[in-house]
């Protein structure tokens, strides 16, 4: 497990550093989930997480790559993000414009991981407990989702 963690050491004590990567659709429900170790790049799973869709995946301006975006591509999803401020400005549709906008859903529902599931408890003593917790925390949401 210490291999696919990265861990790292605080003042106080040591920790296992993680990264949940979500992908989420336009009501807030869970469609894709991955845990990694904390020093993954975020894009280095979407391909992955995006096997299930089609037609359009949108994201931050962290997912902006040419090597993503063409295999997201040929796998039938077009990638969608925000401009950088030094690439020069393209046209998107305006309904892809409207749908990056929806960005504040995404904020909510880590809002409510982090919150309300407490996704961030950071003294799990070992892997397995975190993972227990993370995956417990998932479940709650999904189903207060459910209600």
């Amino acid at each position: 497990m210490a291999a696919f963690a990265a861990r790292g050491k605080t003042s106080v004590d040591w920790f296992y550093g993680f990264k949940l990567h979500l992908i989420i659709n336009d009501q807030g429900e869970l469609l894709s989930v991955k845990i990694t170790a904390g020093n993954v790049d975020d894009r280095d799973p979407a391909p992955e997480l995006a096997r299930s869709l089609f037609e359009k995946l949108f994201g931050d301006r962290g997912y902006i790559s040419q090597p993503l975006f063409e295999q997201l591509w040929e796998e039938g999803v077009q990638l969608v993000t925000k401009l950088r401020k030094n690439i020069r400005s393209k046209l998107l549709p305006l309904f892809d414009k409207l749908l990056l906008r929806k960005r504040s859903i995404m904020e909510t529902v880590n809002d409510q991981l982090k919150n309300i599931s407490q996704i961030e408890h950071s003294r799990h003593r070992s892997p397995f407990n975190f993972f227990v917790n993370l995956i417990a925390e998932l479940v709650a949401y999904v189903n207060m989702r459910g209600v």
